[in-house]
């Protein structure tokens, strides 16, 4: 079976009662600063905030009366699973899904709040797989895989319907790979409705299987990425193959480039998205001349990041912006130095954010002390003006961008 734009077609009937019809909205604050008109396809307002719920919906809807009793499993420590578990609850399905141990537990918490039972089997996603497939046949569960199936695919690419219904003059639209079922779907259907669109393909760097095939060199090792939603080694045979036939191109783009493109999306859109669509803007601004003068849409396929993570992402990117940096200071140990130093601060318009007053473990001489403030300030232009202002002033500073 090859999946084909009817195959597409069809999904989006069965499912759209079901599923939501995410905005395609301009994004007007990047478009402005990257010089190109930006369209953003917000499946990270899906159900279980990614647009897997759609291929697992599309899949589900297909089982027998039989396959439904006695109920599915699937293989995913994070959106399949979710999907998977919300579509199958909410039609009197039971599921299961085989997580990885170590598995974050709020991963595991979302999961079972949707109604499935979690299983943790394995150190990795592949150790997981061989046990859920064994398991299903044992106990006569439907497997759903979270890429190789072309149902699956068939819902993914629902969205790119939707897409070019809600902005039909789209030149061009970068989606995310991992294991290569979005693309599959969403190239044949763009391509099925207009031929002539260009797609371009979003990898992490460590895991850029497609762009490795496509260079004749050796695939990639993986590694830990903040794009985990599609860390996968190598997309399925049947998904290739559709990406070599529909698919532009494929870029690539590293960790500290999608780090970046998650913060700009937070900060300039106030979208939080996990770090596949980073994956997506990190391309587009990467090779942005080759988007100049054209309408460009940027599937934004989830928004699962860990609150933790999220956190230490956001402290970085105001450190990269110089919103937040540290100034170190020499300084006579008298007092009323530190409170100068403040004052200078504060009439500058930034803001102090903590002191660390050393008076042992440093280089600086006996009478002397050493003085950490990290500050908040509006950008490294403010931070220049204001270490200007404190040497003025006679202090010895100097302005890192590490806190």
């Amino acid at each position: 079976m090859t999946l084909t734009f009817k195959d597409v077609q069809e999904a989006h009937k069965a499912i759209e009662s079901a599923t939501m019809r995410t905005p395609c909205v301009k994004a007007a604050r990047l478009s402005l600063h990257l010089g190109i008109e930006l369209y953003l396809k917000l499946e990270n307002l899906q159900h279980t905030n990614a647009f897997k719920a759609r291929g697992a919906l599309n899949k589900l809807l297909t089982l027998t009366e039989e396959q439904k009793e006695k109920g599915v499993i699937a293989c995913s420590a994070g959106n399949h699973a979710q999907g998977v578990a919300y579509h199958a609850t909410r039609l009197g399905i039971p599921s299961t899904i085989v997580m990885p141990n170590g598995t974050p537990f709020n991963k595991i918490q979302r999961t079972e709040d949707f109604g499935a039972k979690v299983v943790l089997h394995g150190d990795n996603f592949d150790d997981s797989v061989q046990f859920t497939l064994d398991k299903a046949e044992k106990e006569g569960l439907t497997f759903i895989h979270p890429f190789d199936d072309e149902v699956v695919a068939a819902g993914q690419g629902t969205l790119g319907i939707e897409m070019l219904e809600q902005q039909p003059d789209l030149d061009v639209v970068v989606v995310p790979i991992g294991g290569g079922g979005l693309i599959a779907g969403v190239a044949t259907a763009l391509k099925g409705m207009k031929p002539e669109i260009k797609i371009i393909g979003a990898q992490a760097e460590m895991f850029d299987a497609v762009k490795a095939n496509q260079e004749k060199r050796a695939g990639p090792t993986g590694g830990a990425t903040l794009a985990e939603g599609i860390a996968v080694k190598a997309p399925s045979e049947a998904n290739m193959k559709i990406i070599e036939e529909l698919v532009d191109q494929v870029e690539s783009a590293n960790e500290a480039e999608i780090e970046d493109a998650v913060f700009d999306l937070l900060s300039s859109e106030k979208l939080v998205a996990e770090g596949a669509p980073g994956a997506g803007l990190a391309v587009i601004k990467k090779h942005l001349k080759q988007f100049k003068g054209k309408k460009v849409g940027l599937v934004v396929c989830g928004g699962n990041i860990d609150s933790r993570l999220l956190s230490t992402l956001i402290l970085r990117g105001l450190v990269r912006d110089g919103r937040i940096t540290r100034l170190t200071f020499e300084i006579d140990d008298t007092p009323g130095q530190l409170s100068d130093i403040s004052r200078i601060i504060g009439e500058s318009g930034a803001n102090v954010v903590e002191v660390i007053h050393q008076r042992m473990m440093q280089s600086v001489s006996l009478k002397k002390a050493e003085l950490e403030v990290v500050i908040e300030a509006r950008d490294r232009h403010h931070v220049k003006e204001l270490v200007g202002t404190l040497k003025d002033a006679g202090f010895k500073v100097k302005a890192t961008s590490s806190v």
